[in-house]
């Protein structure tokens, strides 16, 4: 397929996963309450809207967040079609296996951030009121910083898949991440120094996961990196 026929093949896949966004956009618009009654369920006060604007967009953000968790997997079967050519019937099974995987540590890393948010950052928070305030929260302002909060830990939940990926392209070694271990414990920890309330106990809770993760995606990075390695010895010794 020449230049122009990728444009196009490409093209056709981005359209059909606006068109399956748009659909679970409007699934998150008719099931609004429901999705909302969720996360009221979890606090014990009412939030506020101060205009009607407000109200349109919790709408759109409860539609919004729906829509991007539901398509991940659709964006990521597309993705895969396209370079599914390119790819030897080994690789295509291999790759194909990321596809569930990406979902599952996305969804696991807004569930690990809805929870620190919702039983460690909101308490300690509110706790600092100790009676000397009306506590008033409105939607805009408690939604944005919970997405502020849920949304890094979804992307960064990703790092192991992403880790064994670069490896099988050849584009990222384990030998590489652990030389860049320490500039990348302290990137974490200014992640999650960013993303949690100036507690040391709570920016460790937070950090200490995304660090987790790191050595989890070095010990990844190390098995595809080695299987790989004894693939090319293996065609070495045969050729």
């Amino acid at each position: 397929m020449n230049v122009v026929g990728h444009l196009t093949e490409l093209r056709r896949r981005l359209i059909w996963t606006a068109v399956v966004f748009i659909v679970f956009f409007i699934v998150g618009i008719v099931f609004y309450k429901r999705i909302y009654g969720f996360f009221a369920d979890d606090f014990d006060f009412t939030l506020t809207v101060t205009s009607v604007g407000d109200i349109v967009w919790i709408y759109f953000t409860m539609a919004f967040l729906v829509a991007a968790v539901g398509t991940i997997p659709f964006l990521s079967l597309q993705a895969w079609l396209f370079v599914r050519p390119g790819l030897t019937p080994k690789e295509r099974r291999v790759s194909l296996s990321y596809i569930p995987i990406i979902f599952l540590l996305f969804i696991g890393g807004l569930a690990f951030g809805y929870y620190v948010f919702v039983y460690l950052i909101l308490p300690f928070l509110l706790s600092l009121n100790d009676g000397m305030f009306n506590e008033m929260f409105t939607v805009d302002k408690y939604f944005g910083f919970l997405l502020r909060i849920t949304l890094p830990f979804a992307v960064l939940f990703e790092i192991p898949i992403l880790s064994m990926f670069l490896t099988s392209l050849g584009i990222l070694t384990p030998a590489f991440m652990r030389k860049t271990r320490k500039y990348a414990y302290f990137v974490l920890i200014v992640v999650g120094t960013m993303i949690s309330p100036p507690d040391f106990i709570l920016q460790l809770v937070v950090a200490l996961p995304l660090i987790v993760l790191y050595e989890i995606s070095i010990v990844l990075s190390s098995i595809v990196f080695r299987r790989k390695q004894q693939k090319h010895d293996a065609f070495m010794r045969n050729s």
